[in-house]
């Protein structure tokens, strides 16, 4: 598989409202019952901050993607750029983009915990919001080794099913560098919600898109990037 061929990407989310409080009383028994085997003890208000962990819950607000434009050249490059803003033009431009230059069949999508939790939450999300799933998401009927998905959570179990590993404890135990991040996934819907700085949530999903190619590179025996291989494309808004 030529890494050319492969979009990395990584998606962050945030509960649908600010508060739980801002949901319909059906939506706050929806909730409570969707939730209530991980919440355990702890009321639905008070475990709504996790919300955006689920699509029937939460929405899209930014989502990055890299892809490498060569590996022969010197430097390599690899380009980054992001989607962000209204959950709908994230999807549309998105879609936009797999159906012009990543629909072939040697084409792929990769992410880390994608299978789980990136690849299903677009589709959701789009299927929410009314646009047709672009061929990468079209997976029903499909034979495993016919999907086109790669997740590099997948690659490190080898196996064992039972295995969770983070992107953060991936990149530590594979001696692979990340810049300093100063927030959380968990942290996402208050930076969001509260302090309102969306580039802020941009350029931590970017670096989780970073992470996920270098882990790839890893994987395939390849040098990792270097700054000056890193290209970032104007962020779409």
């Amino acid at each position: 598989m030529k890494l050319e061929n492969i979009l990395f990407l990584d998606i962050e989310t945030v509960p649908l409202h600010p508060n739980y409080d801002n949901l319909t009383e059906e939506a706050q028994q929806l909730f409570a019952y969707k939730t209530s085997y991980q919440r355990k003890e702890t009321s639905a208000a008070g475990f709504y901050k996790q919300a955006g962990l689920w699509a029937e819950f939460g929405k899209i607000i930014c989502l990055s993607v890299g892809y490498f434009t060569s590996l022969q050249s010197k430097p390599r490059q690899f380009h980054m750029t992001s989607f962000y803003g209204e959950e709908v033009e994230i999807l549309t431009n998105f879609s936009q983009l797999l159906n012009s230059h990543f629909s072939r069949p040697n084409h792929r999508l990769c992410a880390h915990n994608g299978k789980e939790f990136d690849f299903p939450y677009i589709a959701r999300r789009m299927m929410v919001q009314g646009l047709k799933l672009p061929k990468a998401l079209q997976i029903a009927g499909k034979k495993p080794w016919e999907v086109p998905h790669l997740d590099t959570m997948e690659l490190w179990k080898f196996g064992d099913n039972k295995h969770y590993t983070s992107l953060k404890l991936l990149t530590h135990t594979l001696n692979i560098p990340t810049p300093k991040t100063d927030i959380e996934g968990s942290q996402v819907a208050e930076v969001y919600y509260s302090d309102n700085d969306l580039e802020r949530i941009v350029r931590y999903c970017e670096q989780d898109v970073l992470a996920v190619a270098q882990v790839i590179l890893r994987f395939a025996r390849y040098p990792l990037l270097t700054d000056d291989e890193i290209a970032h494309v104007s962020a779409k808004e």
